[in-house]
């Protein structure tokens, strides 16, 4: 089992008895879904991976960057290819909570009232410029995307499995938007950014924009069925010990009243996030078991917006990737004891 190790000091050893079989069938199930979105999104096989992790471990993402390179066609080809529903909404200013949950219509030939569901009963919800929606209709989203159910009317009303939310925002333009507040922030497992393309990616997407637009060609790569089969394989990747407490150590050092550049730590839900991100991780390379590595890589996507700096630190130019990277770096990992 010792060859089945990647090289490296950080790593825990193998433990024989987890079932291979699962996260191999995980594994493929990524490649042929990461395969089917490159052919939407070029260049971009990182971002897609974390997205698909986010998937994997049925947490809601927050894509954070410039217009025009793709958030939205994300979005949609994650839908597409996981052959699930998927409802969009623009967020403006003028967008009412009801817009989003649904509200009571009366019937007149049944003289009486009945749900109309919104938007939000959907696998994937993409919230296009969430930002430009008021707190009021930001709100409208939080118990969907902490509890998976909406309450109108008196009513409680269960989410269909998955259930995912996908924001989109921009986070240059200022005017006419309103922040999303720290709880809301909180309920998105990973904030991404897919950046701008390469030379050569960006090469290739004009050639394969000649005669139409890809997001039209593609299809259904797994089926709902396989995707939960996934999620329940991801929960049994195996966590050492010694790096369940690192992830803690981590988390809890954003807490540390004597770390002057925070003024507010990553909360519980950071924990839990990070710990079954690095499962899905370890799943979606078709590993059975965690490595240091796998955490060391998910803590900016996964701190960095659950964090705040004080005023002192962000006057120095640091930003919260900045300062959970320095975290990362003064904290040691836990170090395989033989082999």
């Amino acid at each position: 089992m010792q060859a089945a190790l990647r090289r490296g000091e950080n790593h825990v050893p193998v433990y024989p008895n987890r079932q291979v079989g699962n996260v191999a069938t995980v594994s493929d199930l990524c490649t042929r879904i990461c395969d089917n979105i490159e052919q939407v999104i070029v260049g971009k096989r990182n971002a897609i991976r974390l997205a698909l992790i986010c998937v994997l471990c049925e947490g809601h993402i927050l894509l954070e960057d410039v217009p025009g390179v793709a958030k939205t066609m994300l979005a949609r080809a994650i839908a597409i290819s996981l052959g699930v529903g998927f409802r969009r909404v623009q967020c403006t200013p003028d967008l009412l909570p009801t817009d989003i949950t649904g509200t009571s219509v009366f019937n007149q030939k049944t003289l009486d009232f009945e749900f109309r569901p919104g938007p939000i009963f959907t696998n994937i919800l993409l919230a296009d410029e969430i930002n430009r929606a008021t707190p009021r209709t930001q709100s409208a989203l939080l118990q969907a995307m902490a509890e998976r159910h909406v309450s109108i009317d008196g009513h409680t009303y269960e989410l269909e499995r998955p259930h995912l939310v996908i924001a989109t925002q921009n986070p240059i333009e200022h005017e006419g938007t309103f922040p999303l507040p720290e709880a809301q922030l909180d309920r998105f497992f990973m904030r991404l950014s897919i950046g701008y393309p390469s030379f050569q990616a960006e090469n290739d997407m004009i050639l394969m924009l000649r005669l139409g637009h890809p997001i039209d060609t593609i299809g259904a790569v797994v089926t709902l069925e396989d995707l939960r089969r996934a999620q329940k394989a991801c929960r049994e990747v195996h966590v050492d010990e010694k790096v369940r407490q690192y992830i803690i150590r981590l988390v809890q050092a954003t807490r540390d009243p004597n770390n002057a550049d925070f003024i507010m730590g990553a909360s519980p839900r950071a924990t839990q996030c990070l710990y079954f991100a690095c499962q899905a991780t370890a799943a979606l390379v078709g590993r059975e078991f965690v490595i240091p590595d796998d955490v060391k890589a998910l803590c900016g996507p996964i701190l960095a917006h659950r964090v705040l700096l004080n005023p002192e630190a962000r006057l120095r130019g640091l930003t919260p990737h900045e300062a959970v990277r320095r975290l990362v770096e003064n904290i040691p990992a836990p170090v395989r004891q033989g082999v």
